[in-house]
């Protein structure tokens, strides 16, 4: 009995120390799964965005003095209030048009398959609040 009990008690801990170890691994793949959106969102931003909207995000990229209307200025605090977070993804998708506004704010179909760096381009957009 003693022994069924010792057996018992050190499947348990078997069973336990493997959990840890999973969830170890899974938020390890998880960070670096984010890691690397937020890099790839980095670099979409560069290649993209700023061209129209610039480094900081106020519509003053090198392409916006040529531009009818103007590229959004992310840093503004009413702008931001004003739109959820699946509008600002959406326009990062589909382009301005699917959201009744311009057609020079591209689509980005290439990232509908990659939800982890909309979300990243996304938080980037919202971290420029107030900048």
């Amino acid at each position: 009995m003693f022994e069924r009990r010792r057996a018992d008690r050190f499947g348990l801990a078997v069973a336990v120390i493997a959990a840890v170890f999973s969830l170890i691994a899974t938020f390890a793949s998880a960070e670096d799964t984010a890691a690397a959106a937020t890099a790839e969102a980095d670099s979409v931003w560069q290649q993209r965005c700023t061209t129209c909207h610039g480094m900081t995000g106020k519509g003053d990229g090198a392409a916006s003095a040529a531009l009818n209307p103007k590229p959004r200025d992310f840093s503004s605090a009413a702008w931001q209030a004003s739109v959820t977070d699946a509008h600002i993804e959406k326009v990062i998708l589909e382009g301005g048009q699917s959201v009744n506004l311009s057609m020079l704010m591209v689509a980005n179909p290439d990232l509908a398959s990659k939800p982890d760096v909309v979300k990243a381009l996304r938080a980037y957009v919202r971290g420029l609040n107030g900048k």
